[in-house]
């Protein structure tokens, strides 16, 4: 999903985004001040990054702390299982981060009310657990995240593939503004603040007012401190504006992950300094995993069950195209057309320069023009007049395009879409006179409302649709065009009867696989030779392709019609006896002595038929020349006759 708004408000969202992606927040040379950080040579285990508040530590060794639980931290512990170590008179959780050069050490001070507090969140979990509907599962963790943290507010997020997101759970204290269904730029959480969710699961801003505390090293100057899988990591001074504008004084996040990316987030935020311990945010990213995999289970079936009836109506549609339909008639003209397939005003299909249309569309030449203007290499448009205004005012109404190349040299299926207008919520109005400055935080984060125009509804799983419907109908065309050469192989190129090739695999079927009588008459016209010699063989095949007709049309539907070859004919007649097959033979005779017309000549011919009937374990050609020389024996009689 995408917006286009004012074109400058969008180029100052895109110096946002520039901007924080420039910002130092791995080396942000500070951390909040509720904690202590250490970083600690692991082999001499001196302290050569200390945290202002414990800067006296600098150049000593913590084992001189006599703190066997803190001694063990350093050499064992890793920051995902903290412990709980005594440290100056004060009790703290330790959390060692395995991997870091120096090995940081962050200690958080205890905080006994909430010791205990986690526990509830395994029966949370319990009940979250057998709930499969997305809206319902990020609602309830919310409310359950609320319960467990008592902030005055947890909202969830959704992120959008473009980037901006959107506030699609919302648990909050009855006098709080609602945020429910609000979008936000991309530019509220960056790209790189985002990207250390995947690093680390959760996010502690204790306070808005924290001024945080300065960290000291020995280290060179040219080593700043990475402190991207910090706990206590000090906060962006824009973010902590953006916080506080918001009414924010306190915030936890916790990262909803799927397949490595950041899908969205639960959001806690208190209006005034709260803290949540290491231990409950550790629960509560258990928590908000199990989330994150109920998400994508409940997405991979909802797209499994969608593919599949998808998948069935483009069955229904393509399925007629592996016989003899006539594709344009069936794709566009059918029951069920491809906007079944996928939903849009109107539809052409441009197949070896015949076009055909569904729906409201443009002229079929100004829409090709102007695919043809717009270039090889994207297939897929959502604001037209945005985008191309030049283009657009040439197919007046055509915003949305999806074009699908069929293949051949022009041949495409092109889906059309009209405006529609839209109203988009934003957590707070996206206009500039909301900042102070074009790279400032917003002022107001009320709910404004912004009229979307010049975008057609977005493609969005429909374009796979289309695609995909493509594919099926290439390979539609391709399986018509095999089975077309695989025919004509097995047919007579003059008059389109069935020839020997086909003969002789029939004849072995029947023979061998099929207990119904088989007979077979064997038709030769008499001389032949002389319609040839007097109107020349142009006129001779004029005959032949007039009497293979008129064959066809007395032989019964389940009888195969053969030319072998020459003026030779074979009728195969299945579950017929040789009683019925010379009857069958009586008509044809009949029907070749009617005159034929070709060119404005009338030409009479004659013929002679030999019926045969097959015995048990007779081979083909056996039947064959049975057929053959009952044929010859109703020519020497005088022709013109059937003999068996």
């Amino acid at each position: 999903m995408t917006f286009d708004g004012d074109r400058s408000r969008d180029d100052a969202e895109l110096l946002r985004l520039q901007k924080c992606s420039t910002e130092p927040i791995r080396t942000i040379g500070r951390i909040q001040s509720h904690g202590i950080l250490f970083g600690v040579d692991e082999v001499t285990g001196v302290v050569v990054v200390a945290s202002e508040n414990a800067e006296h530590w600098l150049g000593r060794d913590l084992r001189e702390a006599e703190s066997s639980v803190l001694t063990w931290a350093i050499g064992h512990g890793v920051a995902v299982d903290p412990v709980r170590a005594e440290f100056e008179g004060q009790t703290y959780d330790v959390i060692p981060h395995r991997g870091t050069s120096p090995l940081l050490l962050e200690l958080e001070p205890v905080i006994p009310d909430l010791d205990y507090v986690r526990t509830g969140v395994v029966s949370a979990i319990q009940r979250l657990a057998g709930i499969t509907d997305p809206d319902e599962l990020r609602q309830r963790a919310a409310r359950e995240i609320k319960a467990v943290t008592g902030f005055d507010r947890v909202m969830c997020y959704h992120f959008h593939d473009d980037g901006h997101g959107q506030v699609v759970a919302d648990e909050r204290e009855p006098e709080m503004e609602s945020y429910f269904g609000l979008h936000f730029p991309a530019s509220d959480i960056p790209a790189q603040a985002r990207e250390l969710y995947i690093e680390k699961r959760s996010r502690v801003i204790a306070s808005t007012d924290d001024p945080g505390l300065a960290i000291h090293t020995l280290l060179p100057e040219a080593e700043p401190v990475d402190l991207g899988t910090t706990e206590l990591r000090a906060v962006s001074p824009h973010h902590l504006e953006f916080m506080r504008n918001m009414g924010q004084a306190s915030t936890v996040s916790f990262g909803l992950i799927i397949d490595d990316r950041l899908v969205g987030m639960f959001t806690c935020a208190h209006r005034s300094p709260r803290r949540v311990p290491v231990l409950l945010r550790r629960a509560i990213e258990v928590m908000a995993s199990q989330v994150a995999s109920q998400l994508a289970a409940a997405d991979q079936i909802r797209r499994l069950r969608r593919q599949l009836e998808a998948r069935e109506r483009r069955i229904s549609i393509i399925a007629p195209l592996y016989g003899r339909a006539d594709v344009g008639t069936v794709l566009m003209s059918g029951e069920r057309t491809v906007l079944d397939i996928v939903p849009a005003d109107g539809a052409l299909l441009r197949l070896a320069d015949a076009v055909h249309t569904v729906g409201v569309v443009p002229p079929a030449d100004k829409l090709f023009a102007v695919i043809d203007e717009l270039g090889a290499g994207r297939f897929l448009w959502e604001a037209l007049p945005l985008e191309r205004p030049e283009l657009a005012v040439e197919v007046p109404g055509v915003t949305g395009l999806l074009v699908v190349p069929l293949g051949g040299e022009g041949d495409a299926l092109v889906f059309v879409r009209s405006e529609v207008s839209r109203s988009i919520d934003w957590l707070g109005d996206q206009r500039p006179e909301n900042r102070d400055s074009p790279l400032s935080p917003r002022r107001s984060f009320s709910a404004w409302r912004e009229s979307v125009t010049g975008r057609s509804l977005p493609w969005g799983e429909h374009a796979q649709d289309a695609f995909d419907l493509g594919e099926e109908i290439r390979a539609a065309m391709v399986a018509r065009t095999q089975a077309e050469l695989a025919e004509l192989a097995l047919r007579d190129a003059l008059t389109g009867l069935h020839n020997r090739r086909f003969l002789d695999d029939r004849l072995e079927d029947l023979l061998r696989g099929s207990d119904k009588p088989v007979s077979l008459v064997f038709l030769d016209l008499d001389d032949f030779k002389l319609v040839n010699d007097t109107h020349g063989h142009e006129m001779g095949d004029g005959v032949l392709a007039a009497i293979g007709k008129r064959l066809s049309g007395v032989a019964r539907t389940s009888d195969a019609v053969v030319r072998l070859g020459g003026d030779e004919f074979v009728i195969v007649c299945v579950d017929a006896g040789a009683e019925e097959a010379a009857a069958i033979a009586g008509r044809a005779l009949a029907a070749i002595t009617h005159p034929i017309v070709v060119r404005g000549i009338e030409i009479t011919v004659n013929g002679s038929a030999g019926v045969v009937a097959a015995e048990r374990g007779m081979a083909p050609a056996q039947l064959l020349d049975a057929a053959d020389a009952a044929m010859y024996r109703a020519k020497r009689g005088g022709g013109g006759r059937v003999s068996a």
